[in-house]
């Protein structure tokens, strides 16, 4: 009587090795809930904040901003106006100067004026940053109206020789919101890159010892970790985002928020962009190693067959 070979039979789950690594799981997603955002928030401000090139390269496209232009004309015009009394003609010359300075802001001479004020601007931001309680980050328009006036008396326009050369600033951040970003910031550099240089060798350890241990099932248990992880620290990062650009406004006078939300925008720019690679090799991680597992258990059926 031949007998058929015994099935092979299937070993019981460990509840209790299921429930470490559950547990291991959950700890690796909120290390990397906490360390994608501040990998990206400390590289953010060693490479562009702290970086002249960097920083005048992120600002320069709003000398086509709207809000921009639109808060330099009004400034111009208002302090020169203050310089010029003509009675009964005070607001038409008022009309003509602004529509002339705003026009000035669509030309070549103005985009190379703001890009030389925001150069020298970036020393007085970074300093303020580093500076005392109590003190706003303002930027400095005066190289910006220096150039206007130039520009205006050599093509003939009335009064504009009586434009005031003299510090004219908008306002980037309030003094008690420059407070609660300056102890972040002055952190925030004390790690520099380094933050992000740990998060990767960690995730490489930690995917590594796993594939060495337990396979390249547990290495791929392990990727997918990863892969949620990044989605929820970018999900996290964009949070802080929003938040900082509300707190960092919220201070900022009603003439100068439209351009001063531009000035933000800008800076954080390369942040919502990191924001969205970030999600985008977290998904990718995720997907990609549920599949492989998906693959493995279904060609480790076929050989059992």
């Amino acid at each position: 009587m031949r007998t058929s070979p015994p099935t092979p039979s299937k070993t019981p789950a460990d509840p209790s090795r299921s429930a470490v690594s559950a547990a291991l799981s959950t700890v690796l997603l909120v290390l990397l809930a906490l360390l994608v955002p501040l990998s990206a928030l400390s590289a953010w401000v060693d490479l562009e904040i702290d970086d002249t090139d960097r920083y005048v390269a992120a600002v320069s496209p709003l000398s086509s901003d709207p809000a921009v232009r639109s808060t330099v004309a009004d400034l111009v015009t208002e302090e020169a106006m203050r310089q010029i009394d003509l009675g009964p003609l005070q607001d038409t010359a008022r009309e003509f100067l602004h529509r002339t300075v705003s026009s000035f802001t669509t030309t070549d001479a103005f985009r190379n004026a703001w890009d030389t004020a925001n150069r020298a601007a970036h020393e007085a931001v970074a300093a303020s940053l580093d500076g005392d309680s109590g003190e706003p980050v303002k930027i400095d328009l005066a190289p910006v109206i220096d150039q206007v006036k130039k520009d205006l008396v050599r093509d003939g326009v009335p009064f504009a020789d009586q434009i005031p050369v003299e510090r004219t600033e908008i306002t980037v951040l309030g003094p008690d919101q420059a407070d609660d970003f300056r102890s972040s910031f002055r952190w925030l550099r004390y790690c520099s890159i380094w933050p992000a240089v740990a998060t990767l060798v960690f995730l490489v350890l930690v995917v590594g010892i796993a594939t060495v241990r337990r396979g390249l099932r547990g290495g791929l248990w392990v990727t997918a970790v990863v892969g949620a992880g990044f989605v929820l620290g970018a999900i996290v990062l964009r949070i802080l985002v929003a938040l900082g650009r509300d707190r960092a406004l919220d201070e900022v006078p009603a003439g100068d928020r439209d351009a001063a939300a531009a000035v933000v925008d800008a800076l954080t720019a390369s942040l919502r962009t990191t924001v969205w690679v970030v999600l985008a090799v977290g998904a990718a991680l995720f997907v990609g190693a549920v599949l492989a597992r998906l693959l493995l258990r279904r060609r480790s059926r076929a050989d059992m067959r």
